[in-house]
């Protein structure tokens, strides 16, 4: 009797299908429709576009898409816990103003200023969480009036007109380039995606987020705090924007009341292109990379190809609305499992 081992593995049980390696899931089809876009748009570009191509507008798409990417990582996460932050740009806004103004008129010194930037990002998106936790009060509401709130108070304290910094080696570093102009805040984007990757991947806190998402009383009955997932994620969101307000304000060497405007916009529009899904639940890092420099590539386009700047939103608006319908036919087979 041969009692070798066979290398024939037995067939499937009968109503099962067998699973391929990369399993045509829809955040998968979302990701590889991205990268062909990607791809394609960026082959178009470089015939049509003047300059596209080069070095020096590459590094271009990159400072764009940091501005966006970098709150896009914890919007990700709001969005995917069921709710909405539409207040990053005003905050962003608002931040470099605080800024300059601690370091300058009020005297306090960079670092100081520049913990302060951070703590106060933190706590005015926790704020908003807790709003939302302990009161219910729908998200959007809550950072729509924030909206309103940060970008007024940041033009009632400086009558819109921008704050100098005074000549900083570390603000003049933020907000530039490396040694062959590579930007600064693309290096902070990818440090910050990795963060959050992993966050997002490997703890019990990005999956608790995705549950929340997903079914927020089954959440809670299993164990889940609820209220203290929904303030974090909102904290992730008022910090990054105080991390891109220094970075901001590093740029344009001082604070401007009137800058990131529609910002917000950008996030949400990377976010859900990426395959977020609005309904939370199910949602991906790499998707919201992809769905940056998506954005990114198109505004960037625009801009070379000398399309009027108003109707770049109409450019954003079409896309947001596509994605969603997107999502909405994806989501029937979708999951709350992060991909």
């Amino acid at each position: 009797m041969d009692t070798s081992l066979s290398t024939t593995q037995a067939p499937p049980p009968a109503g099962k299908k067998r699973r391929l390696p990369f399993a045509l899931s829809p955040q998968n089809l979302n990701i590889v429709g991205l990268v062909l876009g990607i791809i394609v748009l960026s082959v178009v570009l470089s015939f049509t576009a003047p300059n596209f191509g080069t070095v020096r507008n590459a590094f271009s798409i990159l400072q764009a898409a940091a501005d966006v990417g970098i709150i896009a990582w914890a919007g990700t996460l709001v969005i995917v816990a069921g709710e909405i932050d539409i207040s990053v740009g005003p905050a962003v806004a608002f931040w470099s103003v605080m800024l300059a103004e601690m370091a300058g008129p009020w005297h306090l010194g960079l670092p100081v200023a520049l913990i302060a930037t951070l703590v106060g990002g933190g706590l005015v998106g926790a704020f908003a969480g807790w709003l939302r936790a302990r009161f219910g009060v729908p998200s959007f509401v809550v950072t729509l009036g924030l909206w309103l709130a940060l970008r007024g108070q940041a033009e009632f304290m400086t009558n819109a007109l921008p704050v100098p910094l005074s000549d900083n080696g570390f603000m003049d570093f933020v907000g530039g380039t490396l040694p062959g102009g590579f930007p600064v805040s693309a290096v902070v984007m990818f440090v910050l995606f990795a963060l959050y990757l992993f966050i997002s991947r490997r703890t019990s806190f990005g999956r608790s987020v995705f549950a929340v998402g997903g079914n927020a009383k089954a959440a809670m009955l299993s164990g889940i705090k609820v209220a203290r997932i929904r303030v974090l994620v909102f904290v992730g969101t008022g910090l990054l924007s105080a991390v891109v307000g220094i970075i901001t304000a590093g740029r344009l060497t001082g604070g401007n009341a009137t800058a990131a405007s529609g910002l917000e916009f950008d996030v949400i529009a990377a976010v859900v292109v990426g395959g977020t899904s609005l309904a939370g639940g199910r949602g991906s890092m790499l998707g919201t990379l992809l769905g940056v420099f998506f954005i990114a590539i198109i505004g960037n386009g625009l801009i070379l190809l000398g399309i009027n700047p108003f109707f770049q939103n109409v450019v954003s608006g079409v896309v947001i609305v596509g994605a969603v319908l997107i999502n909405l036919v994806l989501s029937r087979r979708g999951s709350a499992e992060p991909v």
